[in-house]
């Protein structure tokens, strides 16, 4: 090549970087469309994990994906969810009962070995099951990806507008309120995100075929992301972690109490304290140990 001719192309490239770099610093936010926007937004967190050791190439590839995308609606029911006002009473029907007695015949022997192992007996596993996903039958439907990342942008004050303006015609919370739940909320979120990332890169898994409750939790066990990592265990002896296995994920429950207090011989008050260590909600505690009556009765 000339150097009349790379000196062209140097400037037909400086020039282009210039337009780009122009648009950045002048074009509004506001004049871009919710979807660039949103792009934008997912951009910048993306960024912020990079910042944060993950693989640039990785994450790049990851958040260019159109399946990426605020979850607005999740974050939505989320900011509102009260555990007190759900109907536990539901899962004490003759039903249910029944179809819990047929699922520890039908996985017997992960029951079996995770009650010797770790010294939770197999009515109380099962009963967790049976409230957190129906003895896995349903398992939710909310991208685990675009829901922590949503919830984690909230710490960015102009992606924290952006969802605002998105959820609120259908929000019950004032402004006021998200902003407190998501000052609560945003820093879990991230570490949350940072842990299923690390998980789903550990098990060679794609994060976005991934789905579980609109707060992050996934398995038929509802593991956060976290406690996958520190807590959740391969029962099946496959050499994975997979809580959609029903051995890994019943092995998962098993050493979740164990670590929390759960041994032999706990009276239902020290049950009741170990469980609620799962989900912190006093109807869900009792009810656990209610089912486990029924189940050995």
């Amino acid at each position: 090549m000339s150097d009349h001719g790379f000196i062209r192309k140097f400037i037909s490239g400086f020039f282009r970087f210039f337009i780009i770099l122009l648009f950045f610093f002048i074009v509004p936010l506001n004049s871009l469309s919710s979807t660039e926007s949103e792009m934008l937004y997912l951009d910048s967190l993306a960024k912020r994990l990079i910042k944060d050791g993950f693989d640039e190439k990785q994450i790049q590839e990851l958040f260019r994906r159109p399946e990426v995308r605020f979850d607005t609606r999740g974050v939505s029911l989320f900011s509102v969810h009260q555990e007190a006002k759900l109907n536990y009473g539901q899962f004490l029907s003759s039903s249910n009962i029944e179809k819990a007695r047929q699922y520890m015949m039908q996985h017997q022997t992960a029951l079996q070995m995770a009650e010797r192992m770790y010294g939770v007996e197999k009515e109380v596993i099962t009963a967790i099951m049976l409230v957190e996903t129906r003895l896995g039958t349903y398992l939710g439907g909310s991208s685990i990806l675009n829901s922590l990342s949503t919830m984690a942008a909230l710490s960015d004050p102009e992606s924290r507008d952006f969802i605002w303006n998105k959820m609120s015609k259908t929000s019950d919370h004032t402004r006021s309120q998200f902003n407190s739940w998501s000052d609560r909320k945003t820093d879990w979120a991230y570490n949350e995100l940072k842990a299923f990332i690390t998980y789903t890169q550990q098990e060679a898994m794609d994060p976005l075929s991934i789905s579980g409750s609109y707060a992050g939790a996934l398995g038929i066990c509802q593991f956060m992301p976290s406690n996958v990592l520190k807590i959740a265990r391969d029962g099946n002896l496959d050499g994975r972690i997979n809580l959609f296995d029903h051995s890994d994920a019943i092995a998962s429950i098993a050493n979740y109490l164990k670590v929390y207090g759960w041994g032999p011989g706990l009276d239902r008050d020290k049950q009741y304290q170990v469980l609620l260590r799962y989900n912190y909600s006093k109807p869900y505690a009792d009810t656990l140990i209610d089912i486990a009556q029924l189940l050995k009765g």
